[in-house]
């Protein structure tokens, strides 16, 4: 399901000229609405249910109805960002609320090693090698079929 916008929650990122949502959205769907200062999804249908804007989202007024195969239906899933960890708060359809934990791992920006250390492998586009094989999967060279 589509993320979607509580209005009553939403304070438009306090009337920037970009909300924290709009910001984030890799499909760029989030806009703010100027006259009210609240911002929603503009084309629900497109939307990837990545959860960033939900994330970012300083008043959490975002929320993302999981699929039956995430969530029991009519769950709500929240996640809440820390410095070391995002909180993730389920909320079932009878209220009770179920919390998970899991770390997160900061890298600084520009300093993500493409390629990880290994090899880049054959620059040969047609090549059924993935980038970094065979090294990457521990073999100095690919089995034959």
């Amino acid at each position: 399901m589509p993320s979607f916008v509580i209005s009553d929650k939403c304070d438009g990122c306090k009337a920037l000229d970009k909300t924290a949502c709009q910001h984030i959205c890799p499909n760029d769907l989030m806009v703010l609405n100027k006259e009210i200062n609240k911002a929603y999804n503009r084309a629900p249908e497109m939307c990837w249910e990545c959860y960033s804007c939900v994330k970012i989202c300083p008043t959490q007024a975002i929320e993302v109805r999981g699929y039956a195969d995430f969530m029991p239906m009519g769950g709500v899933v929240q996640p809440l960002r820390g410095t070391d960890s995002i909180m993730w708060s389920v909320r079932f359809r009878n209220k009770q609320i179920k919390r998970f934990k899991f770390p997160i791992r900061t890298t600084p920006e520009g300093s993500a090693e493409p390629d990880a250390g290994w090899e880049t492998g054959s620059v040969d586009l047609n090549s059924p090698l993935l980038r970094t094989e065979p090294g990457s999967l521990g073999s100095s060279e690919l089995k034959k079929l």
